[in-house]
């Protein structure tokens, strides 16, 4: 069933704060920078219980719930460094008690944990489940399947969990030992946990990619390999295939699935 999804530009521009809501529903999202905090304070809908996430680069957030976002978020501006966003899921009709969004930050926290993109290290304790009665929990984890849609309609895939056993494979080998594979799909290529990428680098690679950064963050160095722990979702397929042979690579010639089929004769 298709769903209408409506954006705000507040300040009309898509770069400040956003309104984001889903058509008969009553779940309000407000994106907004950093930088734009003084121009979100009398925003009404951040007095009301919110669930928020602040997020920074390098995939790495904060989940929180408060009942009045705007005086919570002082604290975490003064505190904390890494985050550039956030985002305040509040109801429009304000319905959400201080207990339903203690549920909703437990909902998201074991969430982003069992999709693991995202790092939330700064979250240094495991919030355990209020008590509702069962209608409210029904009714918090409607509004949590809102949370997920605008969260990812925002571009944050903090709660999607791949199901390896549903995706088309692709595999990319090399003499080198490289043996990684993968799927394609609407967010780019994911490189899947368990996969071996090459260590050494050819002289051209150089200014391809970042490849510090994912080795570092994704990997773990075994022998003359690296093995990827976490599952890599990149923008294309050629940057995925270029991290994981350590040369510059055709992403949809290289990944081939269990027929020898390219990525490029499946797709295009």
């Amino acid at each position: 069933m298709g769903k209408t999804i409506t954006t705000y530009l507040i300040e009309g521009s898509s770069t400040g704060l956003k309104s984001v809501f889903i058509s008969n529903k009553v779940c309000n999202a407000l994106f907004i920078p950093r930088a734009k905090l003084n121009e979100s304070k009398n925003r009404e809908e951040l007095s009301r219980p919110s669930l928020y996430l602040l997020i920074g680069e390098e995939n790495q957030a904060y989940v929180g719930e408060t009942e009045n976002f705007i005086e919570r978020v002082k604290d975490h501006d003064l505190k904390k460094e890494f985050w550039n966003e956030a985002i305040a899921f509040s109801a429009k009709d304000n319905y959400l008690t201080k207990a339903d969004v203690q549920y909703l930050e437990f909902l998201a926290i074991n969430q982003i944990k069992k999709a693991d993109r995202f790092k939330i290290e700064e979250n240094k304790q495991s919030p355990k489940a209020p008590n509702l009665q069962e209608h409210q929990r029904d009714s918090v984890h409607e509004f949590f399947e809102d949370v997920k849609l605008l969260s990812s309609f925002l571009g944050y895939k903090f709660f999607e969990v791949i199901e390896e056993k549903t995706k088309h494979l692709f595999y990319c080998k090399s003499g080198k030992g490289s043996d990684a594979r993968g799927f394609y799909d609407e967010n780019g290529f994911t490189v899947l946990a368990g996969s071996k990428v090459c260590k050494e680098t050819t002289r051209s690679f150089s200014a391809a990619m970042d490849r510090d950064f994912y080795l570092r963050e994704f990997c773990k160095e075994i022998g003359d390999l690296f093995t990827v722990e976490k599952n890599i979702t990149f923008s294309s397929p050629s940057t995925a295939s270029t991290f994981c042979l350590g040369m510059r690579s055709n992403g949809w010639t290289s990944w081939k699935d269990e027929d020898g089929k390219t990525l490029s004769e499946k797709f295009r």
